[in-house]
């Protein structure tokens, strides 16, 4: 396939791929290495959404009376398929997203693990049974919502949508999918593989669109529960809307990651793994670290730093940012950075790329003397850009994090066990790093974060989603009559 092979993208409704309508507005998807056209996404109007929730009614009465241990069975081939169509998958994310293949495979991988969890969930939502007083037994099982839905953003086509859709319809529950309309064609073909594995039509679909289709998931009144990945300012909003309608929802926002680094730390293990942090994906990552608190005598490690960005190289080892627009934001942070006295240490504006001259790439860009003032001290850039603030102490350091309106991911490098525990347990992030860039959590652990970078309770992954996706159901029971009569009785 290459990028002259057009996609389509459009509906994906009680297992059809429907046809678009004619009138519907249609956005061009963008390589973004280069800026080819390699598909066309229909949007579509409020119909689609009420026909895929009529879909995903119908479907639910049949599949959520399966029982877990015969839905996850549809997992396990799933599983199979991810694995043994990898390299296809690699290769989409690569060209709608513009991830390096490295970073498109890892991707698929992380999505192959959270299915692997949704494949377990029989042992671990089996319900309780306990005998609370003579002759009367209680028991409590775990059931699923109805029909839910997931909003995905553009950074990562396969892994995003991954966090919940195994584990939401494993539990019981009928599925829509609203993808980013900048990547929309991983979503098709996640959808075309889970019916290979046996997903009966209408448990899981996809409407395409934009902000209209948002807000049409968040006032649909047979939708139980919505989750939303995407901007601070968007999933507030989300999750008001969506609140106001009775819905459960989780929405996950924006971030400011803040690592501390302190002189006693590893100076070759810190070096690699903020600059790994700081580029990897393009630095287009809720855990991406972008903001690091030197405290004291760290030059020789801020100079290794600068060496292993170095090494990352743009169209090489580097992918783009996913547009023009991206581009074109992230570089204004960083002349605004400098008109505002910052020192440029390493400038990434406008590299040259050898083939790809019209891709979409900014450089790994490390800016040392920022104030917390600065724009790009408070905000998230959402590119490869580290900015760097001296701090007289690491009192200093947590008041800048714990100021910050988000709290997705922070993290301190040291040698010293005792400080970096004092340290984790005072920083108001959702997930913590020691000697660690990018702190994700592996299955069962959860992922979440705290403030302004989540509304709503409970995380997207692990056991803590389980809790999200499903209703608990008590039953109290006595059939001994000669048990004593009591308050329960």
């Amino acid at each position: 396939m290459t990028d002259s092979t057009l996609i389509h993208a459009t509906n994906v409704i009680g297992g059809n791929v429907t046809q678009p309508n004619p009138n519907a507005p249609v956005l061009d998807v963008i390589n973004p290495a280069n800026a080819s056209v390699i598909g066309k996404v229909y949007l579509s109007d409020t119909n689609s959404l009420n026909e895929a929730v009529s879909a995903a009614q119908n479907a639910f009465e049949s599949w959520s009376k399966t029982t877990i241990k015969n839905r996850v069975q549809v997992f396990y081939k799933y599983k199979t398929l991810l694995e043994d169509n990898i390299e296809e998958l690699t290769d989409l994310i690569i060209r709608e997203h513009g991830k390096i293949y490295s970073e498109a495979k890892a991707e698929i991988e992380k999505a192959i693990e959270i299915v692997e969890f949704a494949c377990s969930l029989p042992q671990i939502v089996p319900g309780e049974v306990l005998e609370v007083s003579r002759g009367v037994e209680c028991k409590s099982y775990r059931e699923p919502l109805g029909v839910v839905a997931s909003i995905v953003p553009f950074n990562f086509p396969s892994m995003v949508p991954h966090w919940t859709i195994p584990i939401a319809i494993a539990l019981g529950n009928s599925f829509i999918l609203k993808p980013s309309e900048q990547v929309p064609l991983s979503a098709m073909r996640i959808a075309e593989l889970l019916k290979e594995a046996g997903l009966p039509d209408g448990v899981f679909n996809i409407v395409q669109g934009d902000k209209t289709i948002v807000e049409a998931i968040c006032d649909h009144p047979d939708i139980q529960a919505v989750s939303f990945v995407g901007s601070t300012h968007i999933a507030a909003v989300v999750y008001e809307r969506a609140s106001a309608n009775l819905k459960r929802v989780l929405a996950l926002g924006g971030a400011k990651n803040h690592l501390i680094l302190l002189p006693d730390a590893h100076p070759d293990m810190a070096a690699s793994n903020i600059i790994a942090s700081m580029s990897g994906c393009s630095g287009q990552r809720c855990m991406a670290a972008s903001a690091l608190m030197a405290v004291g005598d760290v030059d020789h490690i801020i100079e290794k730093m600068v060496e292993e960005a170095k090494k990352i190289i743009p169209g090489d080892n580097l992918g783009p940012v996913i547009s023009a627009a991206a581009k074109e934001r992230i570089e204004n942070y960083i002349t605004e950075a400098e008109k505002a006295g910052a020192t440029i240490i390493l400038d990434g504006r406008n590299p040259n790329v050898d083939g790809n001259k019209d891709g979409f790439y900014v450089g790994p860009t490390l800016i040392d003397n920022v104030t917390p003032d600065m724009a790009i001290a408070k905000e998230e850039v959402f590119g490869p850009v580290m900015s760097i603030t001296r701090v007289k102490d690491i009192s200093h350091a947590i008041e800048i994090e714990n100021s910050s309106e988000y709290g997705n991911g922070a993290g301190i490098f040291t040698q010293s066990g005792k400080i970096a525990n004092e340290v984790s347990k005072q920083l108001q992030s959702g997930m913590i790093g020691i000697n660690i860039g990018v702190p994700v959590p592996r299955e069962p652990f959860s992922f979440g974060g705290m403030n302004g970078s989540k509304f709503g309770a409970g995380d997207i992954t692990g056991k803590s989603s389980i809790e999200f996706w499903t209703r608990i159901r008590k039953i109290t029971s006595k059939w001994n009559p000669e048990a004593a009569v009591n308050w329960m009785s």
